[in-house]
């Protein structure tokens, strides 16, 4: 059983043709990544798939069920922003889709301090997202999706606002945590390292309307840490091939 299935998505807004013809499947336990310039419809397949969008034609199951209501309550969303609130410390910011699930704030606290330790946060319990790094507010976001417990996690171009040194830090972080945890994931990100880096498969959608150009093995599960398996021939290769794919002009990092 594949835990996301989608035949043919398309989708307008208006007059405004997204997606045209969008297909794939992925296993769970997989990383699926969507690469492609600003614009193809690369978020417009996550909204789709969380449930937030119904789209204009085409199926798409999640776990086994279409239903939008379904779709959301198997899927969890972590955005390109953090979202933590300010007024809120990084516990109970980590703990937020608990509370939004009915668990109560002890509880929530007691399930999301189990992560800090592990995912570097030791100590920053009661911090506020402004006393923490970018690095650090994207860890106890991932934290807040992680903890939901839903079965897929939609990560939109989840370290695109930081600097270089900490994305590249952030990849190799989580490269690891995807793994231990066993969580099927789909990827959006304009970054094709990241992509080839952190996924099984990367699926390369041309512009706007997005469709899937190609499909290529990702670096997954390679052997060295980032900076080896980034310099490694073979990821180059694919890398370059990506880039070809996307064409000359397109924002990549």
């Amino acid at each position: 059983m594949t835990a996301v299935t989608a035949r043919g998505l398309s989708h307008s807004f208006g007059s405004l043709e997204v997606l045209d013809g969008i297909g794939f499947e992925i296993g769970p336990g997989e990383v699926l990544a969507l690469a492609g310039p600003s614009g193809c419809g690369k978020s417009t397949v996550l909204e789709i798939t969380g449930g937030l969008l119904e789209p204009s034609g085409g199926s798409i199951e999640v776990s086994g069920r279409s239903a939008g209501s379904e779709r959301l309550a198997s899927c969890a969303w972590m955005p390109q922003r953090d979202c933590l609130l300010p007024w809120y410390s990084a516990l109970d910011n980590a703990g937020l889709s608990l509370r939004n699930q009915g668990r109560s704030r002890s509880e929530s606290r007691a399930i999301a301090t189990e992560s800090f330790e592990h995912f570097g946060l030791s100590g920053f319990e009661q911090a506020r997202p402004s006393e923490l790094s970018g690095g650090m507010r994207q860890r106890v976001a991932f934290i807040r999706t992680l903890v939901s417990g839903k079965p897929v996690l939609l990560l939109d171009e989840p370290f695109a606002a930081l600097d270089a040194i900490t994305r590249a830090e952030l990849q190799e972080w989580l490269a690891p945590v995807l793994a231990e945890t066993g969580a099927t994931v789909l990827l959006v990100t304009h970054d094709v390292e990241e992509a080839i880096y952190l996924a099984d498969r990367v699926l390369v959608l041309s512009p706007r309307p997005g469709r899937i150009t190609a499909g290529l093995d990702g670096a997954r599960g390679a052997a060295g840490d980032r900076t080896e398996v980034v310099s490694s021939r073979s990821f180059n290769q694919r890398r370059e091939e990506v880039l070809d794919l996307l064409g000359p002009g397109v924002d990549h990092t």
